[in-house]
């Protein structure tokens, strides 16, 4: 191990807030996934621990606030904690003004968590250009020691030797120190050879010689960095995302924990508010007790009485890979309005093959707002709502799908639209004002084609006929009986409901493609049982009017 001291970084955020997975997952679906941040940061503190070393943990401060235990032990084991922004955003997403205001909520959620003053600062997302140094700006005047944001990449500060290793930046009154990620220079251009998506993509012996290369050759200490997830090569796999960006988040992953042993285990590495000689001190005390005050006013001022019950129905077949990341949707749904409903949650299995029904035990069994019921055989998903709803305690019942193709946040938009005399509410992603992610071509196209064909038959003109995100009222269920339990029933209770005279709104809404597990829908065989429910519903239309023309006859 060489004498030669350098700066080590971790960046503290879970597997799906990373940019290669954002087009897929924005920032309200986190809750909804299985965290990992805290057994990889107990990965990446008990390497530091065999390897003797120190290092500054840029923390997201949404895990500082939901995760406080996880930042609490980086502190508690002698590591610094600095910020990473509050939400995984990029500079060009914020106003000057947005900045500031995350920044400061970044820190005032570390400092609660972990115990400690905040003096350093990376952004989350991309790095910062020649144009982005008004952010160094904002940050020195808010109190930061340091910023690590410079990334040197191609032409960017290449020439300026004095900007590309760790350095004094000037602004007024105030100065900053900045610690740029280390990069190799080669003909005027720069190259990150320190860490990250670097350490795992570029060759490995090719990484090695050029950080030995700077060991030897430069003063400035090397600025290390990597993400404790790269530590997880077990992490699930999002599919939804485009090839380069399941190329940029998961190849070499199960290279990654060897190659960061060896730069530990060759190099001596510290935090850098240990080799900038800034003292450690505690967080202010005032944090904790604004958020207390701010807490406690919330408090008195709600009444657990003024909640509108509501029953939720989730279908659940073969979903055993899906339930976590169900488990995270709904109780991050719960907190966020519970203020305004009272859910009770009635989970089907709908026969399962897998361990759905133990899973779903494990999971919401001991819960008292949710009630299991278990069909011995699959008999579909129409028949698993319907049955869902016969055993909901409320007269509002909405039904979602297991997979949180639709966002169950959209549910509290629907249920007001449940006014008297309203029987059903149906999401609609073909309205005009809604919407469809990363859902492929032709499923749209044959979905919207049955629409078309929907509306030549029913009363009620929807875009959407096929949607089991819906609100219903339960007292207007009771007598409906569907002759087909699958997928295209539940284009028949809409449809029955309509020849019974329902009245009924469509919502617009956003469909997604399922992230995790598989779906279920025999495409064909769907077609095929649309069709004949449509001949159906055809044949039975044409037999009342000729019933409704003989009685008028009769009459005259």
């Amino acid at each position: 191990m060489t004498s030669h001291r350098h700066i080590l970084t971790i960046n503290l955020e879970d597997y799906f807030q990373v940019g290669p997975l954002r087009s897929v997952i924005p920032q309200r679906y986190w809750p909804r996934f299985e965290s990992r941040v805290e057994q990889n940061t107990a990965a990446a503190l008990d390497l530091l621990d065999e390897v003797g070393a120190t290092a500054t943990f840029f923390t997201i401060g949404w895990i500082a606030d939901h995760m406080s235990d996880v930042v609490a032990e980086v502190a508690r084991r002698g590591h610094e904690v600095a910020s990473k922004g509050y939400f995984h955003r990029a500079l060009s997403e914020m106003s000057p003004e947005e900045f500031r205001a995350d920044v400061v909520r970044s820190r005032l959620a570390i400092e609660r968590a972990s115990g400690q003053a905040v003096r350093g600062y990376r952004i989350a997302r991309g790095w910062f250009s020649e144009d982005d140094l008004w952010a160094l700006d904002i940050l020195a005047e808010e109190g930061f020691d340091y910023d690590s944001s410079l990334r040197p990449l191609g032409r960017s500060v290449a020439g300026d030797s004095d900007r590309w290793v760790l350095h004094r930046h000037r602004t007024g009154d105030h100065e900053i120190w900045e610690a740029p990620i280390s990069s190799w220079k080669f003909c005027g251009y720069s190259l990150p050879i320190s860490g990250g998506n670097f350490t795992r993509q570029l060759p490995e012996g090719f990484m090695r010689r050029r950080v030995a290369q700077w060991d030897k050759q430069q003063r400035a200490p090397l600025v290390f960095y990597f993400h404790v997830w790269e530590l997880d090569p077990d992490q699930p796999r999002v599919t939804a995302v485009p090839y380069l960006e399941r190329v940029r988040q998961y190849r070499n992953l199960e290279h990654m924990p060897e190659r960061v042993r060896h730069y530990l285990d060759e190099y001596r590495f510290t935090s850098l508010c240990d080799y900038l000689k800034l003292p450690m001190t505690p967080a202010p005390e005032r944090a904790a007790a604004d958020q207390k005050t701010i807490d406690a006013a919330q408090d008195a001022a709600w009444n657990p009485a003024d909640r509108q019950a509501v029953s939720v129905v989730v279908p659940c077949f073969n979903e055993e890979p899906t339930l976590a990341y169900l488990a995270n949707t709904l109780e991050r749904f719960i907190k966020e309005y519970e203020r305004l409903y009272k859910f009770t949650f009635v989970f089907v299995d709908d026969g399962s093959s897998d361990a759905t029904w133990s899973r779903l035990n494990e999971l919401f069994g001991a819960r008292d707002d949710c009630v299991l019921v278990q069909h011995k055989q699959n008999r579909g998903v129409a028949a698993a709502t319907l049955t869902g709803i016969h055993h909901a305690p409320d007269e509002i019942v909405a039904s979602i799908d297991c997979d949180c193709s639709y966002d169950p946040n959209h549910l509290t938009v629907m249920i007001p639209l449940l006014t008297e005399g309203i029987d059903l509410v149906t999401a609609s992603p073909y309205h005009s004002d809604g919407a469809v992610a990363h859902v492929p071509g032709w499923r749209l196209f044959l979905s919207k084609g049955l629409s078309r064909l929907y509306r030549l038959v029913l009363h009620h003109k929807f875009s959407t006929y096929t949607s089991c995100c819906r609100i219903y009222r339960r007292s207007a269920m009771t007598n409906l009986h569907i002759k087909n339990d699958g997928y295209f029933g539940i284009a028949e209770i809409l449809a029955r409901m309509d020849m019974n005279g329902a009245k009924m709104v469509e919502s617009p809404a956003i469909l997604e493609s399922r992230i995790l597990g598989q779906s279920k829908m025999k495409v064909v065989m769907t077609i095929v049982g649309h069709l004949k429910l449509l001949a159906s519903l055809v044949s039975e239309r044409a037999q009342g009017c000729r019933v409704e023309s003989l009685q008028s006859g009769e009459q005259g």
